[in-house]
């Protein structure tokens, strides 16, 4: 797949106490066919095993929508599958892991939180895209930091890559972060946490209309 920069819109999340195991790569295809543009594998268990073969199989996948697969915190993994990007969280960014992980040819995602310049840091390091958030009450990160809405216009204002916005967003809420410059809105239980995943992407995917 090539792609130049992380396509605007959705961004799914995968949480393994959310998605059965028997219905892991369908229940993401639903997401994909709602309008996920982007899909990240994050799971945190211990089974080297599992964890491959969900990457692969969701590779596979995201290949044949020609959808980009993020790898949450595991570059090996992301090696393994062949997959178009790893999602770094503040504990994972030594002073040369982007500029390794790009040297592989990876896109490169950071967590930002609520700090503008660990944002700028990451851009200089050359960083493809930088996550934000909690921007709202998260059932998935209950105590995550809140972050204020105008960080958005802040880092909108002083760096050019991809901004994904992350943390209790609805439908609902989410349009105000889209209007505010989050080019990506980064959805867990909001997509997975529901009965009907492809409409509830759906929702989430009108936004970008």
């Amino acid at each position: 797949m090539t792609l130049m920069t992380l396509p605007r819109g959705l961004y799914v999340i995968t949480d393994s106490q959310l998605i059965p195991k028997n219905k892991f790569v369908t229940t993401v295809e639903q997401a994909i066919l709602g309008g996920a543009k982007v899909v990240q594998y994050r799971d945190k268990s211990h089974s080297r095993t599992l964890r491959y073969q969900q990457a692969h199989a969701l590779h596979e996948l995201c290949q044949h929508y020609q959808v980009p697969l993020i790898i949450n915190d595991d570059a090996e993994l992301a090696a393994q599958v062949n997959a178009e990007g790893v999602h770094l969280g503040k504990n994972d960014l030594k002073s040369d892991a982007i500029a390794q992980l790009i040297e592989e040819q990876f896109w490169v995602g950071v967590s930002c939180y609520n700090q503008v310049t660990l944002a700028q840091q990451a851009v200089m390091q050359g960083a493809s895209y930088v996550a934000f958030g909690s921007f709202f009450a998260s059932p998935t990160k209950p105590n995550a930091t809140p972050v204020p809405l105008d960080i958005l216009q802040q880092v909108r204002q002083s760096i050019r890559c991809p901004i994904v916005a992350i943390g209790g967003i609805t439908p609902e809420n989410g349009k105000l972060l889209v209007d505010l410059g989050a080019d990506n809105l980064a959805i867990i239980s909001g997509v997975f946490g529901c009965s009907d995943v492809k409409a509830a992407a759906a929702s989430y995917a009108r936004l970008f209309e």
